[in-house]
């Protein structure tokens, strides 16, 4: 198996069939950007030494820019971690993706919680098409790759994802 995971992204990887025998896509990390356990982010690095031999894709996050959260922090040890240890590999850094159910996303987060207060913030969103558009350049030797989307506010996020779809489901 070179999908490690079962959450969105793994989905997302295997719906459209973008499974490759050169690469293990690791996508069983940290996926709540307001996690307190310490025990899941080193979960997360207790599962990647089984893959050390191998060129490994990590999903990392373009929050690595623009936050200062243990999150960010976590992400950013991780990428150094891999750059280090591996012979092969590659970091793709996402915005929040618009699919999936995983309820700590952005999008699922405002659909939960319609009143939640907005942040007057831009953040960055990605479709699947254009994630797995990405996923099928990834080339053979190690490379960063950024996948931010569009640059969007907070309020238009939620127009477009939550209210709009809402209006029209």
């Amino acid at each position: 198996m070179t999908i490690i995971g079962d959450g969105d992204i793994a989905w997302a990887l295997r719906e459209e069939g973008l499974d490759r025998p050169d690469l293990i896509f690791f996508a069983a990390g940290v996926s709540n950007s307001r996690e307190t356990r310490e025990s899941e982010y080193l979960r997360e690095f207790d599962l990647l030494h089984n893959f050390q031999h191998q060129h490994i894709v990590y999903f990392s996050s373009l929050c690595l820019f623009y936050a200062d959260t243990h999150y960010a922090v976590h992400k950013f040890a991780v990428e150094k971690f891999i750059k280090h240890w591996w012979a092969n590999w590659t970091i793709l850094r996402l915005g929040n993706i618009t699919w999936g159910t995983n309820p700590h996303t952005l999008i699922n987060y405002l659909r939960a919680h319609p009143d939640a207060p907005l942040q007057d913030t831009y953040r960055y969103i990605c479709d699947r098409d254009e994630f797995q558009h990405w996923i099928r350049l990834i080339p053979a030797w190690s490379c960063e790759m950024n996948i931010p989307g569009r640059r969007m506010k907070v309020k238009e996020i939620c127009q477009e994802f939550v209210v709009h779809a809402r209006e029209h489901a």
